[in-house]
């Protein structure tokens, strides 16, 4: 009891300061408490260690908010790929199997710490991305190639008169047949056999009326003695476009069509065009 009560007193007794001016003016004396004193003291370091931590937290705030914003902008980046990658996935998956965002992910790396690696995701993405954006472009290319490939039957008929040498069927000397012959009926419908630009209709002495056709990419076909044509000079036509009305104009033995192919201005046996497939 008696240490509490000295505890108390000397917590409570005062500590005297002297202020000592320049000059001849007397001195001052301030007594404070020491409890009041303590107590200044602790409520400094108090208010420090709090402005520190504030300093700090502040700081990490700055750092962790830089660092989010890096992040957010590589999933920004990422996302776009992603958006881009899934528009030519939809459009392919179903001619090709191709690598998909599944796969992707399914091969993608991880930092050891268990981070996905958004960079090398970003990568995989925008190489399948170039990889579509390739394989669409071949396509592009093999589609045109198609359209401009004679396949089918100009008309349905019997043949009479194969590619190659034969002897002429109405003046009898031998000569080289650059197309096929098809027995047709006067007044049957000709289809042109790829899709072109008509570059001649008109009539061509022995041949009588003739369509031409240029299909690109090194084809020209060629339908001849028609009874009537159907299409003009500088005309698009498409696969199954009626183009002409079958006849015997020019010299013939009877109402038939005569049909070329001609692959780099060299005229080819047609029978190997005349399947419905490429």
């Amino acid at each position: 009891m008696y240490k509490i009560k000295k505890l108390i007193l000397k917590i409570f007794s005062p500590i005297t300061f002297m202020l000592i001016p320049h000059g001849k003016t007397r001195a001052y004396a301030v007594k404070i408490p020491f409890l009041i004193i303590f107590l200044f003291i602790i409520s400094w370091i108090a208010f420090n260690l709090y402005v520190f931590s504030i300093a700090v937290n502040t700081i990490e705030y700055y750092q962790m908010k830089q660092k989010f914003s890096s992040i957010m902008h590589k999933f920004d980046e990422l996302k776009s790929t992603i958006v881009s990658l899934k528009k030519a996935e939809e459009e392919f998956n179903k001619i090709f199997s191709l690598k998909s965002k599944r796969e992707i992910l399914e091969t993608i790396n991880f930092h050891p710490s268990g981070d996905i690696d958004i960079e090398e995701l970003k990568k995989q993405a925008e190489k399948t991305v170039e990889t579509v954006i390739e394989i669409k472009k071949f396509l592009s290319e093999q589609k045109d190639i198609y359209k401009s490939t004679p396949l089918g039957w100009p008309v349905k008929g019997e043949i009479t008169s194969y590619f190659g040498k034969r002897e002429h069927p109405k003046y009898g000397y031998e000569e080289i047949h650059t197309g096929i012959d098809i027995s047709i009926p006067s007044g049957n419908e000709i289809r042109a056999t790829a899709d072109g630009i008509v570059v001649f209709s008109g009539y061509q002495g022995r041949n009588g009326n003739v369509v031409i056709i240029n299909h690109g990419y090194d084809f020209t076909t060629v339908y001849a003695h028609n009874k009537q044509n159907l299409v003009s000079t500088g005309q698009k036509v498409k696969r199954g476009d009626v183009i002409a009305i079958s006849g015997s104009t020019g010299s013939t033995t009877g109402p038939h069509l005569h049909y070329e192919v001609w692959k780099n201005n060299t005229p080819v046996n047609p029978l190997s065009y005349l399947k419905e497939d490429f």
